[in-house]
């Protein structure tokens, strides 16, 4: 308490006193012998409310020690087991029994991770990933400005996530590794990585880019080949050694049927090789029969004419033909999709045949376009002409449904030129581009879709797409992000296929370790999305005929069942809507592939790096001791005192108030009773 207190203490006594005083004593008549406790009483009121008024502050110190928190971090990976595993629980029960001063000054914890962190020291090695950089974020997170170190048991083998020796740079803590496994380094060649493209397109070429390391001290000369649904498509030796220890082969593979094809990579493995799995690796690519012939007819020579044949030509699935509006109409009638550049009245039988086949069809209008007769065959739209040439500018419609046209962006491009004013659609058309004249936006396409009894098309109202692609060339260094976009747009209009109620979205093939997911998507008789629906999958597995039903459960806009707790195998099924006349069937393989076991020794010059880099040390399995006494020397792990000031103001102490109340009461009481007034 502060002298300024105490002296503002005193002089509140004196005053109560005097008052007590000068009330009771001086002139006082009569009072007899409760004239003491009275005064008391008064005195006992008045110096607690003078006290209240002060309202003193009493402070206080109160001690405590912080210890270091000491983490023991387990790899409950399926690469730790056997011996491994009962040398972790003996290694941790090591350190927990250092003695008492290291207990005195570590705060001991257990956990362990796999592919994500959990509170525990239960090793029961069933994780099938190992994700050492995403453990120690959780340690970071949970133990942040706190004195904290780390003692990590793990093999160093990480198959998930961020580098660890990466992460590591950025981490706060210390860590003292414990290399768990072998340490020799055996021969061995592996297959790290396998690149491919989800879709190839019939009778086309798609590329396979695989990475091959060899860890060894001779030169060898392994063949590699690929498998495509177990026949042999590809062969190339290999030529490795210590110093050229990598390669990386890309395979240009033939499409030449439709469907689901299973590929096989294999690298011969070496006569004294002690892990072969690494040595294969299966992936699943689907063939889709994309090929298309679109009949280009124009009357007029323009720049975009190239422009478009390129555009859809870039695609070896699609060929295109040139016609003028006279062409011999049998000629038209294979056809996949009409491109009519700037149609006129000699472009009527052309129209004529669309409608008659209810084929597809793209029109490009532009300043030499006949509008009233566009307007005039095509009564679904209607289009304000007269106009003088002007120039138009494009923004992508955000509301645009159809496909995805989020990754091109038509910023700074430059115009087109038409001399059309706004349409007006009265059919069910959707905008792609909206059209910008003279920094305005309008609510008119520039571009449009539409569809309509199961028929499709499109138009563009303006000319000169060759200045796009152009300017996407100068951004990009390349046509491939322009020619993508019109891409879809022609995939759009190329198939008559109307929407599914319901589809399935799965893969073929499955790794053991990854979970297999099958997702599907039931839409009501009107196209919404129903979240209700009942949905159930039958699975069986092709081996024994063993079936399995189950039902798929609602995630966010999907439904989805998780197989990931199936044996390893090939599958049929098939998922049905209750109450509905609706299923899908389906097969799939689960790969007998553990990424845990690609790996042979523990990886300790890598943990070696980790510790020296947070500022650790690395340590082996039977130097407990030396770890437990490096601990306890560092300066960095003391216990720290820390002191606490609690400052109490008087006003929060109760009872003041209620002894203030109760000496009041009494002495009103006393007074009434010995009839003083």
């Amino acid at each position: 308490m502060q002298t300024d207190s105490v002296l503002l203490i005193l002089l509140a006594a004196i005053g109560a006193l005097a008052i007590v005083l000068f009330q009771y004593y001086y002139g006082a008549k009569k009072g007899g012998q409760v004239l003491p406790v009275l005064s008391f009483l008064r005195f006992l009121a008045l110096f607690g409310i003078f006290i209240l008024l002060i309202n003193p502050k009493f402070s206080r110190k109160i001690y405590t020690t912080e210890k270091t928190n000491l983490i023991i971090l387990a790899d409950n990976s399926t690469s730790i087991q056997g011996a491994d595993k009962l040398r972790i629980d003996i290694d941790r029960a090591a350190i927990k029994n250092a003695g008492p001063e290291f207990d005195q000054r570590f705060q001991i914890m257990d956990y362990i991770f796999g592919s994500s962190l959990r509170k525990g020291d239960s090793l029961d090695q069933t994780d099938k990933n190992t994700n050492i950089s995403d453990a120690l974020a959780g340690i970071n997170e949970i133990y942040a400005k706190t004195p904290t170190a780390i003692v990590l048991f793990t093999d160093g083998n990480q198959t998930l996530g961020e580098d660890y020796e990466h992460y590591g740079k950025r981490q706060e803590f210390p860590i003292f590794p414990v290399v768990i496994g072998d340490t020799t380094i055996y021969d061995d060649i592996k297959i790290d990585q396998v690149n491919s493209n989800t879709y190839a397109f019939l009778d086309s070429k798609f590329p396979l880019e695989v990475f091959v390391s060899y860890e060894g001290k001779y030169e060898i000369s392994p063949d590699l080949q690929i498998f495509v649904n177990d026949r042999p498509v590809y062969r190339e030796k290999l030529s490795l050694s210590p110093l050229k220890n990598s390669r990386t082969i890309n395979a240009q593979l033939s499409a030449n049927t439709v469907g689901i094809k299973d590929i096989r990579i294999e690298v011969s493995h070496l006569s004294d090789e002690k892990n072969i799995l690494n040595n294969e690796k299966r992936i699943s690519l689907e063939v889709l029969d994309e090929g298309i012939h679109v009949a280009l007819v124009s009357n007029v020579m323009h720049p975009d004419i190239g422009t478009l044949k390129k555009i859809l030509e870039s695609n070896g699935q699609r060929s295109v033909s040139v016609y003028k509006s006279t062409v011999d109409l049998a000629k038209l009638e294979n056809v996949d999709l009409y491109l009519l550049y700037q149609p006129d009245a000699s472009f009527d039988r052309i129209y004529a045949q669309i409608s008659l086949r209810k084929a597809n069809s793209f029109t490009v209008g532009g300043t030499q376009t006949d509008w009233k007769f566009l307007e005039r065959t095509q009564k679904d739209y209607h289009m304000e002409s007269g106009y003088p040439v002007q120039e138009v500018f494009a923004d992508p419609d955000p509301t645009f449904s159809k496909f995805d046209i989020s990754d091109f962006n038509f910023e700074d491009f430059p115009p087109l030129e038409t001399d059309v004013g706004p349409a007006y659609f009265t059919g069910p058309y959707e905008t792609v581009l909206r059209m910008r004249i003279k920094g305005k936006e309008s609510d008119s396409p520039v571009l449009a879709v539409g569809e309509e009894d199961n028929t499709r098309k499109a138009i563009l109202l303006g000319e000169n797409i060759w200045k796009w692609r152009m300017h996407a060339y100068r951004n990009s260094g390349s046509f491939t992000d322009f020619d993508a976009f019109f891409g879809k747009l022609i995939l759009y209009l190329s198939t008559n296929k109307a929407k599914n109620r319901f589809a399935l979205d799965y893969s073929p093939l499955f790794d053991q370790n990854s979970g297999a997911i099958i997702k599907a998507t039931y839409f009501d008789e009107a196209f919404a999305f129903d979240p209700n629906a009942s949905i159930n999958i039958k699975i069986t597995d092709t081996r024994n005929k063993r079936v399995i039903e189950m039902p798929m459960l609602l995630r966010e806009n999907n439904f989805q069942v998780d197989l990931g707790n199936l044996d390893p195998g090939s599958y049929s099924f098939t998922a049905a809507v209750e109450k509905e006349d609706l299923s899908r069937s389906g097969q799939f393989t689960i790969l007998d592939f553990n990424v845990e076991q690609q790996f042979t020794s523990s990886n300790y010059t890598k943990l070696k790096r980790l510790a020296h880099g947070t500022g650790g040390k690395l340590f082996f399995p039977d130097q407990m001791d030396s770890l437990a006494m490096h601990l306890y020397g560092d300066p960095k792990f003391i216990p720290l005192q820390k002191s606490k000031l609690n400052v109490v103001p008087l006003i929060d102490f109760k009872w003041i108030l209620g002894t203030i109340v109760l000496a009041l009461a009494l002495e009103w009481f006393i007074r009434k009773y010995n009839g003083l007034t």
